[in-house]
């Protein structure tokens, strides 16, 4: 019996998933309808909203860079960043706060040292203008 991951779990998959596809732009991905009934549908529905959305996401990241471009932010921060954005906004959940911490979480896993701050203003900037009270993040 397969063991269902965690949402943790979920989201780290979907980030990885998501990260090497950034080294593979032409590498194809799977329509939801696909992944429904896989054992880890919760990745597959990030990864489905952010590949859904990817411009929406991209335009509301650009926005909120002060003195950036989009091709500036380290690509572990922009990958987490697109993830916590498509499930903040697209997921069933709305939870943000908890989709902030938990891309902070990756950040500081994988990212640079000081990374993880930038996701994590950013991304309490884009719950505060949605009207959400994100939670305090490390």
């Amino acid at each position: 019996m397969d063991k269902k991951p965690t949402r943790r779990e979920s989201r780290e998959a979907a980030f990885l998933t998501a990260f090497a596809a950034t080294f593979e732009p032409e590498m194809p991905t799977l329509p939801a309808e696909e992944l429904e009934g896989q054992p880890d549908a919760f990745a597959a529905e990030l990864l489905a909203a952010m590949n859904a959305h990817s411009d929406e996401l991209d335009g509301i990241i650009t926005d909120h860079l002060k003195g950036w471009t989009l091709s500036r932010v380290p690509r572990v921060s922009l990958v987490a960043l697109r993830l916590a954005l498509a499930e903040m906004l697209y997921g069933k959940e709305q939870k943000p706060g908890v989709a902030i911490n938990e891309a902070v979480e990756l950040v500081k896993k994988y990212g640079a040292d000081t990374d993880y701050q930038f996701v994590n203003g950013l991304l309490g900037a884009v719950a505060r203008e949605q009207g959400a009270e994100p939670e305090a993040s490390c």
